[in-house]
């Protein structure tokens, strides 16, 4: 491990001394390399961030990955001059040529921040500028002053147009964005033009638009105060007098289709209307246009939408005509797999049928036929070494709410989605045959404009049937008296899993929360209290002589993304998980039990290779279900770098583990308790690589463990970054899509 380490060191000043070395090799005589560009202010101004200011720089020098070292530079300045050389010509296509210095790009930097600076209300404000060259290379500093800021001490509204001014004095006078004692910002001045001009063109002014709004401000001698006058302007045209504006109303919609080749819309009536947020003999809406717009795009029988307004000659009344291109009605898809479990290769494919208009409502009916072959290595005492699968999975998409309590106004309000399922998988293996049996209903809804998505589990059915268990597995595990286990033995019985669930998920910038919860078995618990059902021998209440599972779940998930420059992020996650079984079971069903370690969790470890708590595996060959548990925590940090063409990397150190809540004689040290936790935290750090395809990301990461909890703190083992060894400490994961 030593000669690991020190591979590390000689690649890391290999890499320092690459990034210095000749990146001045291009860059020609008398010019300087643009080395350094600093925004800072003069003093303390909380009110401006000096990360957006650099926004304005025009100029900016070569990506540093990792915010060290300009590798992409010195890629560049490796080549030779000759071009007839491909070598060269790959330096130079992966790397960066230098950014040599400008001057002019410089003092128009200076402007722009100076501009922008008093569009914020800092009329007064200077950019000091000062260039230190050295060496052939330019440090850029802009250093902001902006001074006193300036603010609204009245406000008056001058409108030409006596029906606006009706309309606008109606509004609720909260929502204005102007007031007295607001700092003269520019931005939220255009932001009040754009609120009116959405206002009116929703009110039926269809030719209104934000430019018909100026403003005038005079300053108040020897203070900081500005007088604001809002004017708003009469319609006018080339060569015409001023006119009041005219309120349009909506006469005729009328649909037709777009395409050609099919000159018939393949949709029912009330769908076209439901998805139309205009409507015949009220005034024109310019949010109900984008909604119309939205609604129609949403449909995956539509392939394009085009609406346009022919005005009535001499009057006030619009006709309004939607051309809808009709989509490809149905298609048939192939995707062939490979797959790696622990090391066990294998393929899979997938045939499936997609048809885009079921009902003439733009319903999606999908059915997916699935088969997959793994070859297993490892297992003794088993007549067949292959695992197979097949499965037929249905799925009918709905476009909308489908519930008869649902006025055709809400619906219009909410973008959803109502969808029933079901499938049967079949899994054979060589220690067992398992069958799964599936069906669901659930609504996905969001608002428009919003940033939060929702999900309602109404029903999410579940049998699982084990029709067959060889005698090896059943003799090693669920019949020996001193071998078998609780936890395995429940998770190879016959299981009915009714859920009700709900999610909710937050996005907005670079904030993202998730979180999901859900029960399973009350109802059917208290229908069996109710009825005094008999229990069987393990105390369970069985339906159709099938014990069902009772528990209570909830997952959060929360990240944000801290980004540093152009080419560098800091990534933080958070995810917490818990779930209790009760009543009807004493174990939860092993899909809805967590796992910690993998390519989304603990990166220093294998996936099902961690925990719960200080438990320390002992038989591997059932470790899937010991190093499982009832609660998990991960905490993640990811810094984030571009290097070059598709290609990006990753710093990352993660911590967590996962618990049980309750004491299970085969998970000795996996009980969840306030004062050890934190002492249980295993802790991992790595190096990532990643390729973005735009359409998806190939992932491959490194981790190596830092702190093992599944040793005591006395032990070297417990930390294995002060004693590395890396045939015991690494791990490596290749994954699509990002860790979160």
């Amino acid at each position: 491990m030593r000669k690991v380490f020190q591979f590390g060191l000689f690649l890391l000043g290999a890499t320092a001394l690459l990034s210095s070395c000749s990146s001045t090799k291009y860059v020609p005589e008398d010019e300087y390399l643009l080395n350094r560009v600093r925004v800072e202010t003069e003093g303390n101004y909380r009110d401006l961030n000096t990360t957006t200011l650099r926004s304005y720089v025009r100029q900016t020098p070569n990506r540093r990955w990792f915010s060290l070292f300009k590798l992409p530079l010195a890629t560049y300045s490796l080549s030779g001059r000759d071009s007839s050389k491909w070598v060269n010509r790959t330096l130079k296509a992966i790397g960066e040529p230098p950014v040599v210095y400008d001057s002019l790009r410089t003092a128009l930097s200076c402007e722009d921040l100076t501009q922008h600076l008093k569009n914020e209300g800092f009329l007064h404000a200077q950019v000091r500028l000062n260039v230190a060259r050295h060496k052939r290379k330019a440090d850029v500093t802009y250093t902001l002053v902006p001074g006193e800021p300036y603010f609204v001490h009245h406000i008056d509204y001058v409108i030409s147009d006596t029906a606006i001014a009706r309309v606008l004095s109606r509004q609720d006078s909260t929502k204005s964005l102007l007031h007295s004692g607001m700092r003269f910002d520019v931005s939220q001045l255009d932001a009040e033009r754009k609120r009116i001009a959405t206002l009116l063109a929703d009110s039926g002014y269809y030719r209104f638009h934000k430019d018909f709004i100026t403003y005038q401000a005079d300053s108040i001698a020897d203070t900081h105060l500005v007088n604001l006058t809002l004017r708003l302007s009469l319609y006018h045209q080339p060569d015409q007098e001023p006119v009041a504006h005219t309120r349009y109303w909506v006469r005729h919609i009328n649909y037709s289709s777009g395409d050609p080749t099919d000159s018939v819309i393949h949709l029912r009536r009330h769908v076209l209307h439901e998805c139309t947020h205009l409507h015949s003999g009220e005034s024109y809406s310019a949010t109900g246009l984008q909604d119309t717009y939205n609604h129609f795009g949403r449909l995956q029988a539509v392939k394009y939408t085009n609406i346009t307004f022919n005005q009535t000659p001499a009057s006030d009344s619009l006709d309004c005509h939607i051309q809808l291109q009709n989509n490809k009605p149905s298609t048939i898809s192939f995707q062939p797999e490979g797959t790696n479990t622990a090391g066990d290769l294998g393929a899979a494919a997938s045939l499936t049928y997609l048809n885009r208009n079921l009902f003439r409502g733009s319903e999606t009916f999908t059915i997916q036929l699935r088969g997959a072959y793994e070859a297993i290595r490892g297992l003794e005492g088993y007549s067949n070494q292959d695992f197979v699968e097949y499965s037929l999975e249905t799925k009918l998409q709905f476009p909308r709410f489908i519930s008869p309590f649902l006025n055709r106004r809400l619906r219009q309000k909410v973008n959803a989605t109502s969808e029933v399922s079901m499938m049967f998988d079949m899994q054979n293996r060589p220690e067992f045959h398992r069958r799964l049996l599936s069906a669901a209903w659930r609504y996905k809804w969001n608002f428009p404009y919003r940033h939060d998505r929702f999900q309602l589990d109404v029903l999410d059915l579940n049998y699982v049937f084990m029709p067959w268990i060889s005698d090896t597995f059943h003799n090693l595990y669920l019949g020996n008296e001193t071998t078998r286990n609780a936890i395995l033995r429940y998770n190879y019985e016959d299981l009915f899993i009714t859920k009700l669930g709900f999610g909710y998920t937050y996005t907005k910038g670079n904030t993202a929360f998730k979180s999901n919860v859900e029960t399973s078995g009350n109802v059917l618990s208290l229908a069996s209290r109710m009825v005094s059902a008999e229990k069987d021998n393990d105390g369970h209440f069985r339906l159709f002589n099938i014990a069902f599972a009772q528990y209570a779940k909830c997952d959060l998930d929360l990240s944000h993304t801290f980004q540093i420059d152009r080419t560098n992020q800091l990534v933080l996650h958070a995810g917490l998980g818990i779930a209790y079984p009760y009543g009807n079971s004493t174990v939860l069903p092993f899909e809805k039990r967590y796992f910690s370690g993998g390519a989304n969790s603990v990166r220093g470890w294998t996936v099902r290779s961690l925990g719960p708590g200080k438990y320390k595996e002992r038989d591997g060959r059932i470790n899937f279900i010991n190093q499982t548990g009832d609660m998990k925590i991960d905490l993640n940090a990811e810094y984030r770098t571009r290097m070059f063409w598709k290609f990006a990397a990753a710093l990352f150190v993660d911590a967590g583990n996962i618990w049980t809540l309750r004491e299970y004689e085969e998970q000795p040290g996996g009980l969840f308790r306030f004062d050890e936790f934190l002492n249980q935290m295993a802790v991992s750090y790595g190096l990532g690589l990643r390729l973005n395809f735009d359409y998806f990301i190939l992932r491959f990461d490194l981790g190596m463990k830092a702190v093992n909890p599944s040793y005591e703190s006395d032990n070297d083992y417990h930390y294995p970054l002060l004693h590395p060894k890396f045939s015991r400490d690494y791990a490596f994961h290749f994954a699509v899509g990002l860790p979160f």
